[in-house]
């Protein structure tokens, strides 16, 4: 026989080389063994319902955890709407109420002379009080928003100012200094010029009802995600029972046609629960939160037209800028008219419109017509003070009978504190009604989070055990 290398060289006496190592084939990772294991499961049926059982779980399980999600955030939002951000614009609006209130306060008891009337004091001091006590509220409240925070400050550096300009005129006043008016009109600019308080309440005020459209917002988003994985997670199960019928000729599948049933429950709910929810949202937010602000604005407006009918006589003749601020004010409020119609884009016109209950609309139109009473006697006021006789003009104003600032009497009529009533009446009935619709609409979400994730584990268990007995026949 012929000998082999090595061995020949070995007779030789020569070294043998060695012989080059065996090769060994590389080993995989775990995620490329556990693949090529999926791979070869998939070649077989009972691997393949395997696989298509875990993943009909897995869809349901997901269609249930972000329905759940997204539900508990929108819930979360429109908790936020009711009992924070709604709030907050309220108590801001509050705020620049009490302000001008105050303001048209002390201007009509300087028109008294001396002393003001007791009464006319205390409601200025009441003014003040309400209006730091809202403002502090507010800097509690505020630590979300930089804006906010902002005006805070302006307001609770201003305020000490203002009613220590307002206290020099009233003793002033009472020592009949003229000194004493040209103080409040000093005040009044104060609380009304670019960045005075009368300003930073408005910026506050705007500030807060940006959170509550934001959180509008996030209460009303479409749950798009959950609606594309619930339609997903049952077409899934659609598609797994069609191939079970074409494989083994059965027609149902008990475990999978419950997980069909609990996917679709939890679909119908989620897009049935978020439309009531959306739509009293939406009713909250037309006609009660926009209402609400509507409203508002025209009860400030009604409150610095009756601090400028006063400031025009305090200023002695020299009042032409704050009659031509009431003017604006009154077209603002009611148009160029007195009827407030929708067609001159009027306060009282769009809050008219925007009430959508008799018990809304009624304070509205008592308003118009106050208002329409108010021109009439001011145009009175008017007459009389331009044609010399200021001690009518005064009482046309500040009392009597038939003035402009008289309390409503059956005899007296209506006048400015009776827009200011019907004005708060309505207000108060558009805050019921927007509470009632958004306490609905986050009522319509409350059990679905909850309700989803309890259906979609049942519908998950239902179709593994549905495949399991599939399976069991391959023992």
């Amino acid at each position: 026989m012929r000998a082999v290398p090595d061995q020949a060289a070995e007779r030789q006496g020569g070294t043998a080389r060695p012989l080059p190592p065996a090769a060994h084939a590389p080993r995989l990772t775990a995620w490329r063994e556990s693949l090529v294991r999926v791979r070869a499961a998939a070649t077989t049926e009972p691997g393949r319902l395997r696989l298509i059982g875990a993943a009909v779980a897995a869809l349901v399980l997901a269609f249930g955890a972000v329905t759940a999600w997204q539900v508990a955030e929108r819930q979360s939002a429109a908790g936020n709407v009711i009992d924070h951000s709604a709030p907050l614009s309220a108590n801001a609006a509050e705020i620049y109420r009490s302000l001008a209130d105050a303001d048209a306060t002390v201007a009509g008891g300087f028109l008294v002379g001396g002393e003001e009337p007791k009464k006319v004091s205390d409601r200025y001091r009441n003014d003040i009080t309400t209006a730091a006590e809202l403002i502090a509220d507010a800097a509690a409240n505020s630590a979300g928003s930089p804006q906010a925070r902002t005006q805070i400050a302006t307001l609770n550096s201003q305020l000490p100012q203002y009613t220590e300009l307002v206290a020099t005129a009233q003793a002033d006043n009472r020592q009949g200094l003229p000194l004493g008016g040209a103080y409040l009109r000093y005040a009044d600019a104060q609380m009304r010029k670019q960045g005075g308080l009368l300003d930073a309440a408005d910026k506050l005020y705007q500030a807060e009802n940006g959170r509550l459209g934001a959180d509008y917002s996030d209460a009303k988003a479409m749950p798009y995600v959950s609606w594309a994985l619930g339609v997903i997670a049952l077409a899934a199960l659609v598609w797994a029972q069609r191939r079970h019928y074409r494989r083994t000729n059965r027609v149902f599948n008990q475990g999978l046609l419950t997980a069909t049933a609990a996917t679709a429950v939890v679909l119908v709910w989620l897009v049935a629960a978020h439309t009531v929810a959306r739509n009293d949202l939406a009713d909250s937010s037309t006609h009660g939160a926009k209402s609400i602000q509507v409203l508002n604005n025209a009860r400030t407006e009604v409150l610095q037209a009756r601090g400028d009918e006063n400031l025009t006589l305090v200023a002695r003749g020299s009042g032409d800028e704050y009659e031509k601020n009431f003017t604006q004010e009154m077209e603002a409020l009611a148009g160029k008219g007195s009827g407030a119609t929708a067609a001159d884009g009027s306060e009282l016109a769009q809050a008219l419109a925007l009430a959508d209950k008799e018990a809304g609309r009624a304070p509205v139109r008592s308003a118009i017509a106050d208002l329409a009473e108010w021109r009439q006697r001011h145009t009175s006021e008017r007459a009389a003070d331009d044609g010399g006789d200021y001690t009518t003009a005064v009482a046309e104003v500040i009392g009597g009978k038939n003035s402009s600032g008289a309390q409503v009497t059956e005899t007296t009529g209506k006048t400015f504190d009776a827009v200011d009533t019907s004005l708060g009446q309505a207000v108060a009935q558009e805050q019921k009604e927007f509470h009632q619709a958004a306490t609905d609409g986050r009522g319509a979400l409350a059990l679905l989070p909850f309700g989803a994730g309890v259906l979609a584990v049942l519908a998950a268990a239902a179709a593994l055990v549905g495949i399991g007995r599939r399976l069991s026949e391959y023992r």
